[in-house]
């Protein structure tokens, strides 16, 4: 039997050395499109740049072709990537068109493409957004991406192809304005609706924590007992002394998630395997677009995980309304570092090889 084709590892490394020269904004309220391609879609696509990119379920049609369909099939000897894109949100209806805005946005980019034009991306709706849990994500959204069958062909096919698994942490808070004041926690579904919280899991889990609740008991373990302690009795405010308490614990659950996932991923994915993760936080505002806080960014690949933006500790967030053209937008700093000046870290792991036999690297 002749041996397997081993791994360049090197079009994945140059890639993953050019997203991480970009700059990213961490922290700033912004529009939700500004985020999706300033920060998200342009990160992902300098993972793309220059290969074939096959998420298109015509491109994975077994040969020889049965019909003109088949004739889609991709030449597997180019060096390619097989895109996935997984999203987490709350399932709350409060969103006023920001999910569909970034599957077109995102998704459309990044996700499987069904034959008939669809988009298939995994997507999960855990209330209080984040992650009912990172293990679970990371492997379902590995496990249905290739089939052996097809990871043979493309491992097999050039030695420079590999697989991206695209993630996106998302959780939600809702603002109120009203008398040039603003308030955290709480929003409208219309001009018509009374005010509510939102997330009303992340809200009630501080202010009525219910011990039988798996919602509740879950977002106080993403939090940590110190956070959860922290934010359930204290109120932390922002530099002009509006309470933002809501958008740290909002903010802590996101990374959690995306930290959560981004570990669990050094225990699926095999050698081939990049993932890119992102955590952020959607502000629902009554009867305008939603804008987004991103937070935090991570990638997965060759032993190392390297993250940047914000952290879990609740101690550390700080924040100020800034203005904004015509409008107000809260802007977070943690640790004191300022939007653009956060520093990467690296975290090694043991890299996991491939389930088929004699993948290595070169």
């Amino acid at each position: 039997m002749l041996a397997r084709m081993p791994f360049d590892a090197s079009a994945a490394h140059g890639r993953l050395k050019n997203l991480w020269e970009l700059r990213a904004e961490f922290g700033m309220e912004r529009s939700a499109t500004h985020v999706f391609l300033d920060e998200i879609v342009s990160d992902r696509m300098q993972l793309l740049s220059g290969l074939q990119v096959l998420r298109d379920e015509l491109q994975f049609a077994r040969r020889p072709c049965r019909s003109d369909r088949d004739a889609g099939a991709a030449d597997f000897s180019q060096p390619s990537v097989v895109t996935t894109q997984a999203f987490t949100n709350c399932g709350d209806r409060i969103h006023h068109g920001e999910i569909e805005n970034y599957q077109r946005v995102v998704a459309a980019r990044f996700a499987t493409i069904s034959e008939i034009g669809t988009l298939k991306p995994e997507a999960f709706h855990p209330m209080g957004g984040g992650t009912d849990d990172g293990a679970t994500l990371a492997h379902v959204t590995w496990a249905h991406v290739l089939d052996e069958p097809l990871r043979k062909r493309l491992y097999d096919g050039n030695r420079q192809s590999f697989v991206l698994c695209a993630f996106d942490l998302k959780t939600h808070v809702g603002r109120l304005e009203s008398n040039d004041d603003l308030e955290w926690g709480k929003t409208a579904e219309s001009p018509f609706r009374e005010p509510r919280a939102a997330c009303g899991a992340v809200v009630g889990t501080l202010s009525h924590f219910n011990e039988r609740s798996d919602v509740h008991r879950r977002i106080r373990s993403d939090l940590g007992e110190e956070n959860f302690e922290l934010l359930s009795k204290d109120v932390i405010r922002s530099k002009h002394g509006r309470d933002i308490t809501p958008v740290v614990a909002a903010s802590i659950i996101a990374v959690r998630g995306m930290l959560d996932t981004a570990h669990a991923l050094t225990r699926e994915m095999d050698l081939r395997g990049v993932a890119h993760l992102t955590a952020s936080v959607t502000v629902n505002r009554p009867s305008v677009n939603d804008t987004i806080i991103y937070l935090a960014r991570a990638t997965v690949f060759d032993g190392k995980i390297t993250t940047q933006g914000f952290g879990t500790d609740a101690r550390k967030y700080a924040g100020e309304i800034v203005n904004h053209k015509a409008d107000k937008r809260l802007r977070l700093t943690y640790d004191g570092i300022e939007t653009t000046s956060y520093p990467i870290n690296v975290e090694e792991y043991a890299v996991r090889q491939s389930v088929l036999p004699g993948d290595i690297f070169v």
